[in-house]
């Protein structure tokens, strides 16, 4: 085991892939810091620790790294039942659907639990895979996995577009499945010192003052799509007048797998010059503030939380209709929304708003009203923590 303790609290064990910064991630670490003086929460990661699971760990939470094979691992579910044991977990709040399956795998014999100690399960699906179809396999395993009694396992979804897709995609029912919304803290975002940040952002990426800024922060991964994004900055910069001033820039803030791949597209398509590779970021606060429209050109969401930190920012926002993003932004009141991979109608959604000041500041400030009525983090923490009472009572 791996620094197990005694405690008075209910134990919490977060059950994710890892601990990187993705959004489910940064999700389960802020919940567990608002809460812990009501409950202590341990990490149980799949596939590693991570950056964001190395700090959690420097704060005093316990991170459990299960190494977990290629394939179906089922070492890994004698691996979480045996930590749970030892730590005395009574929940197991499993981000996405693999953790859940590891999570629940662990509780299987009944008979390897103590009467009444087998830990129940919060299962929040946070987004769904592109293409998404039904596996009536998985249908027939979930009926095994979760307990039928919705007051011992619960089912949560960021969003009605994800509750949906459980519905129609895992078999679960309507009524077993509870909206969540992601939200964050405003208090982060829209800065005080903005027009300070915004100018030494700028300088910091070699940017003028008066130089269009578009702004995407996604993992560069395949569901991202940002061939689209590229695309759509190779028409734009096509499309922009001589007479307009200088050219529009793209910042891609993130990494991942498709990197290469997509600085070779830049140099194709003779965007080059027109767009910054800035690495992960750990200031996307500042970023959007240095920015002058958010970009998401992804191929499938659940409720994005860049979404909602640029509608914190008072950013307007062009992204893909897709998933959540029509329940995030609301076309042609706090941004804009194009099919999936079509750059050329997100190019004119961009163009729309970089020629247009006074649309930008209307749409932004409309984004930040509805993230303040709807997205906030404290209303989230409050659902979260009402389940975390009721489940371990």
């Amino acid at each position: 085991m791996s620094g197990a303790r005694p405690t008075t609290r209910p134990v919490i064990a977060h059950v994710l892939h890892r601990l990187y910064l993705a959004g489910a991630e940064v999700l389960a670490a802020d919940l567990s810091r608002r809460l812990r003086d009501r409950f202590d929460f341990v990490f149980f990661c799949l596939d590693g620790v991570g950056p964001l699971g190395e700090t959690l760990r420097g704060e005093g939470f316990g991170v459990v790294n299960l190494s977990r094979k290629p394939g179906v691992d089922l070492s890994v579910a004698r691996r979480i039942r045996a930590e749970a044991k030892a730590r005395g977990v009574r929940l197991f709040h499993a981000h996405q659907y693999t953790p859940m399956f590891y999570a629940a795998m662990s509780r299987l014999p009944p008979a390897a639990w103590l009467p009444r100690r087998r830990p129940r399960i919060l299962f929040t699906e946070h987004g769904r895979h592109y293409p998404d179809v039904r596996s009536p396999k998985r249908v027939f395993a979930n009926r095994l996995l979760l307990s039928g009694d919705p007051d011992w396992d619960r089912v949560t979804a960021v969003g009605a577009f994800v509750k949906q897709a459980l519905v129609n995609n895992e078999g679960l029912a309507a009524d077993r499945v509870e909206v969540i919304y992601n939200g964050i803290d405003p208090s982060r975002f829209g800065m005080a010192d903005h027009e300070a940040t915004r100018a030494t952002i700028r300088a910091e990426l070699g940017l003028s003052p008066t130089r269009p800024v578009l702004l995407q922060v996604a993992r560069f991964h395949p569901v991202k799509d940002h061939a689209t994004a590229l695309h759509a900055l190779a028409h734009v910069v096509r499309d922009w007048g001589a007479t307009q001033g200088e050219k529009p820039v793209l910042l891609l803030a993130g990494d991942g797998e498709k990197r290469g791949e997509l600085e070779a597209m830049a140099r194709s398509l003779n965007i080059a010059d027109d767009m910054r590779f800035i690495g992960v970021r750990d200031d996307v606060p500042a970023l959007m503030a240095a920015a002058d429209v958010f970009v998401l050109s992804s191929l499938s969401e659940g409720i994005s939380v860049t979404l909602l930190e640029a509608m914190g920012c008072g950013l307007p926002i062009a992204t893909t209709d897709v998933g959540g993003n029509g329940e995030v932004v609301i076309h042609g009141e706090t941004g804009l929304l194009s099919p999936r991979a079509d750059p050329r109608k997100l190019a004119d959604n961009l163009l729309m708003f970089l020629r247009d000041p006074a649309l930008r500041r209307l749409m932004g400030d409309a984004g930040r009203k509805r993230l303040l009525t709807r997205f906030t983090q404290e209303r989230m923490h409050a659902r979260y923590a009402e389940s975390y009472e009721e489940m371990t009572r």
